[in-house]
């Protein structure tokens, strides 16, 4: 009986009520086909580029869209779709890479705060309050300039930063899962700490962290691009849509386009993950109320 009650109170929401009341939401359908196009299209970034996009055309310098070139070339004589193409690989690869260290440290640091108490939390939640206290973006900006301009780098800095938020949350979740009755009857049971952490608290917790992930890459992602734009990111001739930006802002009256279409890149491509983030949350909702 004890097995029963505890498996009905930790099944959560059914998976396939939220698929139904995420396909109802088309803004976040929406989102979801736009970030399955950017995967494939990075996935297969040799297949569907024309052009090398490191490879230099002097004479078909500054093109613009059309002339030979679906989106124009750039000061450089490059092809500026091609760039865009190999540039969604870096731009999904920092992203990925950074909410994956993130949400991880994040949960289990926040997991480990909510279950233990004491004098462990306290260490970890003024960790926490320490880098809070700093604009987040500033003290990136400050640890790539620090380490230099480099892809890794910038990948370091926001992962330094960036798991604060994830321990919060968990933290706050697992405080009110742990005093669940499955939780105690579990706990009367003899199981061992470690089972019920990952058996019966954790399963429970992850509808924030799922929605925190997603909504999380567009952020990443923005602060990448922003990272890049001021020099500390990728660096040339590695095509990535913040240097790109920053590339043609000095061509905007005589090539507006080098600037058009990496702005439109990051902007369509953070809004896809706002929109599958926002439909995330409202279908999981009846979850997050639970464990909230």
């Amino acid at each position: 009986m004890h097995d029963l009650v505890i498996k009905i109170v930790e099944s959560g929401p059914p998976f396939l009520e939220m698929i139904k009341r995420l396909k109802k939401h088309k803004l976040a359908i929406t989102g979801l086909v736009i970030i399955t196009a950017l995967c494939f299209i990075a996935l297969f970034a040799p297949l569907i580029a024309p052009h090398d996009p490191d490879k230099l055309h002097l004479a078909h310098r500054l093109l613009s869209p059309g002339d030979g070139y679906l989106m124009g070339t750039d000061n450089l004589g490059r092809c500026l779709f091609s760039r865009l193409v190999f540039g969604s690989r870096i731009t999904l690869l920092v992203g990925f890479f950074v909410v994956a260290i993130t949400s991880t440290v994040g949960v289990a640091l926040g997991a480990i705060a909510g279950y233990r108490g004491g004098i462990i939390d306290e260490i970890i939640m003024r960790c926490v309050d320490v880098l809070l206290a700093f604009p987040g973006i500033i003290l990136a900006l400050v640890i790539a300039g620090i380490l230099g301009p480099s892809l890794f780098n910038i990948m370091f800095a926001m992962s330094v930063i960036g798991w604060t938020g994830y321990a919060r949350v968990v933290r706050g979740a697992v405080l009110s899962v742990k005093e669940r009755e499955f939780v105690e009857a579990a706990r009367s049971l003899g199981a061992s700490d470690s089972r019920i952490m990952f058996r019966h608290i954790l399963p429970n917790v992850m509808a924030p962290v799922i929605v925190m992930a997603t909504l999380g890459m567009a952020h990443v992602i923005l602060a990448a691009a922003a990272l890049s734009f001021m020099g500390l990111g990728v660096q040339p001739p590695d095509a990535e849509w913040g240097s790109m930006l920053n590339a043609g802002r000095l061509f905007m009256r005589t090539a507006p386009h080098m600037t058009v279409f990496p702005g439109l890149a990051i902007m369509i491509t953070v809004l896809a993950f706002n929109f599958l983030g926002d439909g995330l949350r409202d279908a999981l909702d009846p979850w997050l109320k639970e464990t909230g």
